[in-house]
C-alpha cells in the first residue's frame, strides 16, 4: 500500500461501524497509514460515550446501523449540538452508494467528509489528508480558541473571511460563533450576513436569527427562523432555536409544537427528546410527558446530554400515576448517578426532591413535610437557585392539592415569585411549577406584575430628573424581595447617574452587599440545565487528552 504524503504518527482515530468485518478493514488501513491510536465501537450510542469523554483527530463513521434506530448522521447531529466534538476533530461518513445523496444533503451539518463502500485505502487516505490539510490550515485559530483567547481567535477568523484565504467560510462560522459569545450580537449578525451575501448556507441564516434572539430581538428572529423553516423544513437545529424563541415569549403550547417537530426528525436525540418532554410537563401535559421523560431516561441516562432534572419530573409524573415501583427506580438511578459523581451539589439537591416524593409515597407524611420544611429554609440563601423554587414549589402545590398544609405556604411560593419573576418566560415557568394547585397560579402572577410596578415606578422618577429616589426604592424593594433583576437595576441606575446621585458611595455600598446576596440575574427560564446553544458550535477549550488504545478484534 502507498503511503500517503502525511504524517498521522500523532494522531488518534475512532472507527464507529456495527459490521465486524468493515470495522477490521478501516482499524487496519488507519494503523497502515501510521495513525497511532485506535479505537472502536459497534453502536452509535457505544462511540458517543467514547467521544464524551475522550478527543479523536479522526472519527470514522458507518452511516446505516442495521439493528440500531440512531444513524451515523443521527450521531453527528447529537455530538455538533451538544458540544461533544471539537472543531479540530475530522468526521468522515461512510456510506454505501444507495444512500449517498442522504449523505451529501447532510454536509451542511459539519460533516468533513464522505466515503462510498466499497473504496479503496487510497481514497481513505485522500479523504484524510484532505481534511487534515483544513486542521492545519486553521490550528493557529483552534489553539488561540483552547487557550481561551477568543477575542484573538475571532480577528484571525475576520480577517481569514475578510481576505478570503483558505477556508474562509468556515473560519466565518468560526468567527461569528465566537463573537456571539463574547456578547457582540451586532458584529455576529453582520459576519452571517456577509457570508449569505457570499453563497446562501443554511447555518448562516439561522446564525443570523440566533444573534437577533440573543440581542433581544426575539420578534425579528422568529420571523427570520419561519423563512428559513419554510425554505428548508428538514434543518432541524432551526427548529431548536425556534422553539427556544417560543419558550422566551412563553408561548409554551407554540415551544411544545416545535420540540414535537424536531424530536421526530431526530428521534434518537437525547436532548431533542428531552428538550420535548420536559416541554410537555410544563406544559401541563403529564400523560404524554412520563412517556417522553421515561424514554430520555432509556435512551440516555448514560449520557453527557442527560439531565438530572428529567428524572425528577419523571418522579413528579410517577407519583402523580401512583407508580411505587416507577418511583422508586428513579430514586434508584439518582443513587447510581451519585455513586459516580458523589461532590455534585446538584446531584444531591435533586436527588432530596425525590427522596420527598417517595416518603409522600409511603404515606411517611411526617418526614415528607420535615424534609420540605428545611428546602424552605434554604429559600433565602444566595445559593438558592430557579431550578430549586420550581421544585419546592411543585412540591407545595402537589401537598395543597392532597389538602396538606404546611404553615404559611402562601407566603412561601409568593416569596419565590417575588424573588425570581422578573420576565414573562420565567413567571410562567414557575406558574406551571404550580399547575397542581391553581390558586398559587395566580399567586405567581400577580407577584410578576407587582415587581414590575416596582421597576416601572423607579423608572419613572430617574426620567423625572430624580435618580437617588430612584435607586433608593429599587434597594428598599430588592431588600425585600431578594430579586436579583432590582438589584441590578439599582446598579445600572448609579452607573447611569454617576455625580448626580446623593451619597453616592454609600447607596453603591448598599447595592453591591445586595447584588451578592441576591445571586446573579436570570435573564432567560431554561429548561433544565443547558449545555448548548441550538444551532451553534462547540468551542471546546483546554487541552485535549489522549484516548486509550483500544486493539482490533482478531
Amino acid at each position: 500500500m502507498a503511503a500517503i504524503d502525511n504524517d498521522f504518527s500523532e494522531c488518534s482515530a475512532l472507527v464507529v461501524d456495527g459490521n465486524p468485518t468493515s470495522r477490521s478493514i478501516l482499524v487496519s488501513q488507519l494503523r497502515d497509514f501510521g495513525v497511532a491510536t485506535v479505537a472502536q465501537a459497534a453502536r452509535p450510542i457505544d462511540g458517543r460515550r467514547k467521544l464524551e469523554y475522550s478527543t479523536f483527530d479522526f472519527v470514522l463513521c458507518e452511516l446505516h446501523f442495521a439493528s440500531d434506530e440512531m444513524s451515523g448522521q443521527d450521531l453527528l447531529d447529537d455530538l455538533r449540538r451538544n458540544h461533544l466534538l471539537p472543531f479540530s476533530t475530522i468526521f468522515i461518513m461512510i456510506t454505501g452508494e444507495a444512500t449517498y445523496a442522504k449523505v451529501a444533503e447532510a454536509a451542511e451539518s459539519a460533516l468533513d467528509g464522505y466515503l462510498l463502500k466499497p473504496h479503496k485505502a487510497t481514497q481513505l487516505g485522500e479523504r484524510l489528508t484532505a481534511a487534515r490539510a483544513r486542521k492545519v490550515s486553521l490550528q493557529s485559530i483552534f489553539t488561540a480558541i483552547e487557550e481561551e483567547r477568543f477575542e484573538v481567535a475571532a480577528a484571525m477568523c475576520l480577517d481569514r473571511f475578510e481576505s478570503r484565504g483558505q477556508f474562509w467560510l468556515y473560519a466565518a462560522r468560526v468567527g461569528a460563533e465566537l463573537l456571539l459569545r463574547l456578547g457582540r450580537h451586532g458584529e455576529a449578525q453582520t459576519l452571517y450576513k456577509a457570508v449569505i451575501a457570499a453563497k446562501t448556507l443554511p447555518w448562516a441564516r439561522l446564525g443570523v436569527a440566533r444573534a437577533q434572539l440573543e440581542a433581544g430581538n426575539i420578534n425579528q428572529a422568529t420571523g427570520t427562523l419561519e423563512n428559513l423553516i419554510q425554505d428548508d423544513p428538514t434543518y432541524v437545529d432551526a427548529y431548536d432555536v425556534m422553539a427556544r424563541a417560543y419558550f422566551e415569549l412563553g408561548r409554551f403550547d407554540k415551544a411544545l409544537e416545535t420540540y414535537k417537530m424536531a424530536s421526530t426528525l431526530t428521534p434518537a436525540s437525547v436532548s431533542r427528546v428531552q428538550n420535548l418532554a420536559m416541554m410537555s410537563y410544563y406544559s401541563g401535559n403529564h400523560e404524554d410527558a412520563e412517556r417522553q421523560l421515561d424514554k430520555t431516561v432509556r435512551l440516555g441516562i448514560e449520557s453527557k446530554m442527560f439531565d438530572s432534572q428529567t428524572l425528577v419530573l419523571l418522579a413528579f409524573t410517577r407519583l402523580e400515576s401512583n407508580d411505587r415501583k416507577g418511583l422508586q427506580r428513579c430514586q434508584d438511578d439518582f443513587a447510581r448517578l451519585i455513586d459516580k459523581d458523589e461532590d455534585n451539589p446538584r446531584l444531591k439537591r435533586l436527588s432530596a426532591v425525590v427522596d420527598v416524593l417517595n416518603l409522600i409515597q409511603q404515606q411517611q407524611l411526617p418526614q415528607a413535610l420535615a424534609a420540605v420544611r428545611e428546602m424552605a429554609r434554604a429559600v433565602q440563601t444566595p445559593l438558592f437557585d430557579f431550578e430549586s423554587a420550581s421544585n419546592l414549589v411543585t412540591l407545595v402545590s402537589y401537598l395543597a392539592r392532597k389538602a396538606i398544609q404546611l404553615d404559611e405556604v402562601a407566603s412561601l411560593v409568593e416569596g419565590l415569585a417575588r424573588r425570581f419573576c422578573s420576565n414573562r418566560s420565567i413567571t410562567e415557568l414557575l406558574a406551571a411549577s404550580a399547575i397542581a394547585y391553581p390558586p398559587y397560579v395566580a399567586l405567581i402572577r400577580a407577584a410578576q406584575s407587582q415587581v414590575l410596578e416596582y421597576t416601572e415606578a423607579a423608572m419613572t422618577l430617574s426620567m423625572a430628573g430624580d435618580p437617588t429616589s430612584a435607586v433608593k426604592n429599587l434597594i428598599m424593594h430588592a431588600k425585600e424581595t431578594m430579586n436579583a433583576r432590582l438589584a441590578e437595576n439599582a446598579y445600572q441606575l448609579l452607573q447611569k447617574h454617576s455625580g448626580k446621585v446623593t451619597n453616592e458611595a454609600h447607596l453603591q455600598l448598599l447595592v453591591n452587599e445586595l447584588r451578592a446576596l441576591c445571586g446573579p440575574v436570570i435573564s432567560r427560564a431554561t429548561l433544565g440545565e443547558q449545555r448548548r446553544q441550538a444551532g451553534g458550535l462547540a468551542l471546546r477549550t483546554g487541552k485535549r487528552t489522549q484516548p486509550d488504545a483500544e486493539e482490533a478484534p482478531d
